[in-house]
């Protein structure tokens, strides 16, 4: 028949409890289970739950000349696993909650860096790739790109037809977008990511 230690009758009662070591190791060893329970029952980790069985035990041992428990050790016990677990709890939410926006922080900021440099770099070789037109060609994509006049007021401004211009610019697209083909596929990939970024 297995031995069940019965709690002695201060445990039972609601005066203040005087914490001395055999007080204490009659506690331990008649709640520590029920405390572990409590504990297991919420967090479903038995490592943890052993650690915050001892901590609680810790703490009580630490504080135990100037705790005064007015209620039963059990009920005492059981709160504070109850108040372990929920602390746990909140502080792994506000930590999970931290790091995610850590991590979108410097994924933005990754995305950021990238994109700048990206462009930074785009627009150095699309410099010199329109510095490669024909004078004529790299006036016309210059001012309807960098300026951005339209076809007609292109041709007013040259004195030459629109359908010259129009030839101009596909002309100098086509090299453009040749020269630059390497980089459709990266460029096509951080569009994507940004739109669903």
């Amino acid at each position: 028949m297995p031995l069940t230690l019965q709690p002695p009758a201060f445990f039972l009662e609601f005066y203040p409890l005087m914490i001395n070591e055999k007080i204490f190791t009659d506690t331990y060893e008649l709640y520590w289970e029920k405390v572990y329970n409590v504990c297991y029952a919420n967090l479903e980790d038995s490592e943890l739950a052993r650690e915050m069985v001892q901590d609680i035990f810790k703490s009580l041992w630490e504080r135990r000349e100037t705790l005064e428990i007015t209620q039963s050790a059990e009920h005492y016990l059981v709160r504070a696993a109850k108040l372990k677990v929920f602390e746990y709890i909140r502080n792994q939410r506000i930590r999970s909650t931290h790091l995610k926006s850590i991590a979108y922080s410097q994924h933005t900021e990754v995305n950021f860096t990238e994109n700048e440099i990206l462009h930074n770099f785009l627009s150095q070789k699309l410099r010199v790739l329109v510095g490669y037109l024909p004078s004529e060609g790299r006036e016309i994509f210059k001012l309807s790109r960098e300026m951005g006049l339209s076809n007609k007021e292109i041709a007013s401004t040259l004195s030459v037809s629109e359908r010259k211009v129009e030839y101009q610019l596909m002309k100098a697209i086509r090299f453009l977008k040749s020269n630059l083909q390497e980089y459709t596929i990266y460029l096509t990939c951080i569009f994507l990511l940004n739109l669903i970024g």
